[in-house]
């Protein structure tokens, strides 16, 4: 089946169904597409809900203590951009902010954060248009992704063309072939590279090579037919004339990160590696990241193209254990050989294991074997290695690796509705809830769904 431009330059060259796709599009309004955050011990950040202070989420208690828990609801926020508006409301550096994971940017989210040093009261005084902080309580960790199990997934699909019996029936199809499989594969998914310009794993992977001033135009001065025009006609004119003072006049407001760039530029025109220590290390770090994701995903892809499987091992494959919540657990892994080859298949078949791919880094290598072949061929052509990711330019971002499953399972999937759309009415809009493990994306389930080789426009 036809995979669109787009994705295969993002390493996403095949579908796992050979069912028809519904068609349609996503994200046509924010609240078409809602992600709850479940936490380790079942605690659920809900957007309509609220839960009552100082109920049992992590143990929060009313006594006084360093980090404050709450739930952060937005609508239309990207991620950083809120906790630094969170930060700068409260008066404190955005470091102090803390989240389990990122969250869509165009959806309506609700997540925990803890707010280090602050009041109960600092967060029920905080006012920010579709944005809301909701105080549970005081803890004595701050959060990060250890204590995250996942997110749940309520999402309107619009805008498709077939009759309701037709569209209930492809979907359906579409998840019984999941649920053989085992799972999705566990591609990283579009919002991982960007939206609209899918440029932050060619930015992370000019870092790595140790290219600056590349990976600061790509950032800056690379434009997407599909951004804003003003956008677009200021990175133009950036790439034509490298002018970064006149740059930071023509830059749209909303642009904040390119402008924190620009204003370092604007003084040092060489100075690319203070232009890059300008934005958030969680941002820079993102970079990075994206890059080893975009390797995994063709790394997957070759796993996909040869034929082989995802749910039975391979002499040479990684195999992760797997936690009574579902979790897999990267740093509880096994290397596939002769002697425990058996042992594992077994293990894989009881749930108790899945195989993984690398995240390539300094501690992370590649496979061995057949599945080692395919991602070092893929390595040599990128001409990169894990030394690479010692990121020698800015040893701030170094990245060690790690290994992450093949596949991941789709859980408690419903088809909800399928009903007139009310939005186009000689259309129809189907209504899916499912929840995910985390680290795992909505739309690789939902490019499943849909099968269209346009998915900037049908939203991802």
């Amino acid at each position: 089946m036809l995979v669109s431009k787009l994705e295969r330059s993002l390493g996403i060259e095949f579908y796992a169904t050979s069912s028809e796709g519904i068609g349609g599009h996503i994200r046509q309004s924010p609240e078409d597409f809602v992600v709850e955050e479940i936490l380790a011990d079942d605690s659920k950040a809900e957007v309509e809900t609220k839960r009552n202070a100082y109920e049992n989420v992590l143990g929060a208690t009313s006594k006084r203590d360093r980090y404050l828990l709450c739930i952060l609801v937005k609508r239309n926020w990207d991620t950083f951009i809120a906790l630094g508006n969170i930060a700068r409301q409260l008066g404190i550096n955005p470091l102090q902010v803390q989240i389990a994971g990122i969250k869509d940017a165009k959806a309506v989210t609700a997540q925990h954060i803890t707010i280090e040093n602050a009041s109960m009261e600092d967060a029920q005084n905080f006012r920010l248009k579709d944005m809301e902080i909701r105080p549970l309580g005081y803890v004595r960790n701050r959060l990060s992704p250890y204590y995250l199990r996942g997110n749940s997934f309520s999402i309107t699909i619009r805008n498709i063309k077939h009759q309701k019996s037709t569209i209930s029936k492809r979907i359906l199809k579409t998840i019984k072939e999941i649920d053989e499989l085992g799972g999705i594969p566990n591609f990283f998914g579009h919002q991982r590279f960007g939206t609209t310009r899918p440029i932050t794993h060619l930015v992370g992977k000019a870092l790595v090579n140790g290219n600056l001033k590349k990976a600061t135009l790509l950032f800056l001065a690379k434009p997407s037919k599909h951004e804003h025009p003003l956008s677009r006609q200021a990175r133009e004119e950036l790439r034509k004339t490298q002018d970064f003072k006149k740059a930071l006049k023509d830059f749209p407001k909303q642009l904040r990160y390119e402008r924190l760039m620009l204003r370092c530029l604007s003084e040092n025109h060489t100075d690319f590696s203070g232009a890059f220590r300008r934005l958030p290390i969680r941002l820079r770090r993102i970079f990075i990241q994206a890059y080893q994701s975009y390797l995994f995903n063709r790394f997957l892809s070759s796993r996909i193209k040869h034929g082989l499987f995802m749910n039975r091992a391979e002499i040479g494959d990684y195999a992760v254990n797997i936690e009574r919540s579902g979790v897999p657990m990267p740093a509880m892994h096994k290397a596939v050989n002769r002697e425990n080859h058996a042992e594992i298949d077994r293990e894989i078949q009881a749930g108790k294991m899945r195989l993984a791919l690398p995240l390539i880094g300094t501690r992370q290598p590649p496979s061995q074997g057949v599945q080692g072949e395919f991602e070092s061929e893929i390595l040599q052509a990128e001409g990169i290695s894990p030394r690479s990711f010692g990121v020698a330019a800015m040893p701030d971002m170094i990245s060690k690796g790690e290994l992450r499953a093949m596949v991941t399972p789709v859980q408690n999937f419903h088809l909800v509705n399928v009903v007139e759309d009310s939005t186009k009415p000689s259309r129809q809009a189907a209504e899916v809830t499912f929840t995910l493990y985390r680290g795992s994306y909505a739309t690789v389930v939902l490019r499943e769904l849909i099968k269209t080789t346009r998915p900037i426009t049908a939203g991802f």
